[in-house]
């Protein structure tokens, strides 16, 4: 692995630290360990896998081990489990945010979504935005854009970029009229 790809991936699991600490603390000490070294082995698949199962199993829906989850599967191109791993982000977000359980049912009045500096609000948001994305290359555009349009309502000022999203559906749907 050069020098840019590992930065980077330790640059992952350091915002997957920095998000532990923000949202709600709590990660054990093994589970941490188990993080970094799945970042260190990202190289080395089975390795990196079993190093965030660990971590899983210390610390069950914790977002740090959820979004370092989230990152390993959705960069090695396995997206149907990044997708599994999203929904598990979308259940923990509205646990946290005191939300309803169907992200369909969120309201913009029921979090401080506008707060960009509201961790918790925005792990939603980019929860919701990556179910978004997975739908749309897995194929479900129609449950896609639902969830673009989710985004819309709940952040109209767009700073999570659901827009960018909406263009790839709407230029998609023109393509194929033609």
């Amino acid at each position: 692995m050069d020098m840019d790809a590992h930065g980077t991936r330790q640059s992952e699991i350091n915002d997957a630290l920095l998000a532990n600490t923000l949202l709600g603390g709590g990660l054990p000490d093994a589970a941490e360990r188990h993080l970094w070294q799945a970042g260190l082995s990202y190289h080395l698949d089975e390795i990196a896998e079993k190093h965030l199962r660990q971590a899983e199993a210390l610390a069950p829906g914790h977002a740090a081990v959820l979004i370092g989850l989230y990152r390993f599967y959705f960069y090695k191109g396995r997206l149907a489990e990044a997708l599994a791993v999203a929904r598990s982000c979308l259940a923990q977000a509205a646990q946290e945010n005191n939300l309803p359980a169907d992200w369909a049912e969120v309201a913009p009045a029921d979090a401080e979504f506008g707060r960009y500096d509201d961790i918790r609000p925005r792990f939603f948001l980019f929860s919701l935005k990556g179910y978004a994305y997975l739908q749309m290359r897995l194929g479900a555009t129609e449950e896609g854009r639902r969830a673009v349009l989710k985004l819309l309502e709940l952040d109209p000022t767009d700073k999570i970029g659901a827009a960018v999203l909406l263009n790839v559906l709407d230029r998609a749907g023109q393509d194929d009229d033609e």
